[in-house]
């Protein structure tokens, strides 16, 4: 489909015909004031008048050719540049098909307490951080043909990923996430709220959020149950896997070092009752099992059905009477008597 961005300078095509018009009024006055002296005016003949006659009347179908030749090129150029301020563009459509599927948003906690050891993997210590990656690695590479995004938090909430088909982009930017990424505070509420505040522009019905978390708030504007109020409000159900032991004295990776700590338990009662609230469910993350418990959950849910949209792309047309105003003004140098006898005719007229 063609159409001009600002056909409005359209109204300046007509512009050259006024103008001489104008030009004529002014030149028509000048006239009258000097009639009265066209009777002392003297006239002088050429000695072979006869002769100049002849040699012009050979030349003339030449000249107006020429002055012809002028007129259109100049009117050639003035279309062009009038033509290439109107922006014309030619409109591409665009289809962009979403197949059926939900809207997964993943809160991921990303503060100091996931470099907490307080996992054994093959009688090894591992970090939250890498109990999480692993567990939630393997969820999102199961979840085809869902929109997934992802969402971090620590002293404050920050979007990783919006929500997007591409699930290996998503897994990548996981991979590279580490402890105090967002900061080595903890803002369970605003991570909960960044994420409620993404999916409630998705249809009803499939919001789901995945929120990794131990529990603890020490940052942020939103408690966590005041959040969990605004995630039930806009229809979000959350899922909670919580991470940590309930151990009293936990080993932290500090700095390259192993030193204990005696803050970071896990505040399940917490986790729970933000599930409880948003009508999810709430989860330990400890095996296998919990990730095939949260996909049977939403299995249960209702898809968002298939969106078809159709956008419709510019492509810019401006080059072509460019183009053409330019050949015109290039040409125009090349027929200079062209330019002389127009100019004559003009001021007969």
């Amino acid at each position: 489909m063609f159409e001009f961005h600002w056909p409005w300078f359209g109204l300046l095509l007509p512009l050259p015909l006024v103008l001489p018009l104008l030009w004529r009024e002014r030149a028509g006055g000048g006239r009258d004031a000097d009639s009265d002296l066209e009777g002392q005016r003297v006239t002088l003949r050429h000695p072979h008048l006869e002769e100049l006659r002849q040699a012009y009347q050979a030349r003339r179908p030449r000249r107006q050719l020429a002055g012809w030749l002028h007129r259109l090129l100049l009117v050639l150029l003035w279309i062009g540049l009038i033509l290439a301020l109107m922006r014309p563009q030619w409109l591409v459509p665009h289809t962009e098909v979403s197949s059926p599927g939900y809207d997964l948003m993943i809160a991921m906690d990303a503060s100091h307490s996931m470099e907490a050891l307080d996992f054994t993997v093959e009688g090894r210590q591992v970090s939250r951080m890498q109990v999480v990656k692993g567990v939630m690695g393997r969820f999102i590479d199961t979840r085809a043909g869902d929109r997934i995004g992802l969402t971090v938090f620590g002293s404050g909430a920050f979007v990783l990923s919006p929500l997007t088909v591409d699930r290996n982009a998503v897994h990548q930017l996981l991979d590279g996430v580490e402890p105090s990424i967002a900061g080595s505070s903890t803002a369970l509420g605003d991570g909960i709220a960044l994420g409620v505040k993404r999916l409630r522009q998705r249809p009803p019905g499939s919001r789901v959020m995945i929120l990794i978390a131990d529990g603890d708030n020490t940052a942020g504007s939103f408690q966590p149950l005041e959040a969990a109020s605004l995630a039930r409000m806009a229809g979000v159900r959350i899922y909670v896997i919580g991470v940590g032991s309930k151990q009293a004295r936990i080993p932290i990776l500090h700095e390259g070092r192993i030193e204990y700590w005696d803050d970071l338990t896990m505040d399940e009662d917490t986790l729970e009752q933000i599930a409880d609230m948003t009508g999810g469910a709430y989860f330990r993350a400890t095996d296998t099992r919990a990730l095939e418990e949260i996909s049977r959950r939403i299995g249960e849910l209702e898809k968002t059905e298939t969106e078809t949209r159709t956008a419709f792309l510019p492509e810019p047309l401006y080059r072509w009477p460019l183009g053409l105003a330019l050949l015109s003004l290039l040409a125009l140098g090349l027929f200079p008597e062209g330019r002389r006898r127009f100019i004559r005719s003009a001021s007969r007229a």
